[in-house]
């Protein structure tokens, strides 16, 4: 059963026998270079998005910040495990360089070595969250390739964080209205073949716009971040588990 409009709603997205770190970080780059960064601007601009990608998945959904593409044909009844691959974490272009203009002195700057670990950081608390939640809702986490296995490649693009928690000798304190936005970019492959079934970009902000503002810390970053990652585990999860639920798995 052709079950691959299961994934049309899911917010979600490299086999670990493929390719490396440094290669998938070079393809995030060039992501946001093409389909990442012509989702939310195509759509301010009223540009539509490519029908079509190079490697010929079709655009099955569309809204302003969420695009969703599929292989023909595409079947997803047969996993019920995943493997999840590191995700790259990429900020926004010239996050650092414009957040640092704004920061009197050199007390509070973002440093080279802040902006690594905030990238290593969101990249762990990914794969955290995902597993949690494959893990409690069925869906085991594996780590080899087998016909049952789907292999969620994922990016997180465009990151940006209102209220970075760096090295600073003040006692002043930050608040913001909302802690930031990120984009989304995950692939779905069968894990077996390496055939790419599906790739879903989501343009998000990091929690909601606050009436008032509120104090950010490392500790509300974080949380704010993982309730996205938690969310977008959960709907892929879910979908996943109709799939499993119709076809008797």
């Amino acid at each position: 059963m052709n079950r691959a409009e299961i994934f049309v709603g899911a917010n979600i997205m490299k086999n670990k026998n493929t390719e490396s770190r440094p290669v998938v970080r070079v393809i995030a780059m060039l992501l946001v270079a093409t389909l990442i960064t012509s989702g939310p601007v195509m759509a301010a601009k009223k540009q539509e998005p490519p029908q079509t990608t190079t490697d010929g998945l079709n655009l099955v959904k569309k809204t302003k910040t969420r695009y969703v593409y599929l292989a023909d044909g595409a079947e997803f009844d047969q996993y019920t495990k995943v493997m999840i691959v590191e995700c790259a974490v990429a900020f926004e272009k010239n996050w650092q360089r414009d957040y640092n203009r704004n920061v009197v002195g050199l007390d509070g700057r973002v440093s080279d070595k802040d902006v690594t670990r905030i990238k290593d950081g969101l990249s762990a608390e990914f794969k955290k969250e995902f597993t949690k939640i494959m893990t409690k809702n069925g869906h085991e986490v594996v780590t080899e390739p087998a016909s049952d296995v789907l292999i969620l490649r994922p990016a997180i693009l465009n990151l940006v964080v209102n209220a970075p928690d760096v090295r600073s000798a003040s006692m002043s304190r930050t608040y913001v209205a909302d802690p930031g936005q990120m984009t989304l970019y995950l692939e779905l492959y069968d894990s077996v073949s390496s055939t790419k079934l599906a790739l879903i970009m989501d343009a998000v902000d990091v929690g909601r716009v606050a009436p008032s503002m509120s104090y950010a810390s490392k500790v509300t970053n974080v949380a704010a971040a993982d309730r996205v990652l938690k969310g977008w585990a959960e709907e892929l999860s879910g979908h996943l588990g109709e799939v499993s639920t119709g076809s008797g798995k």
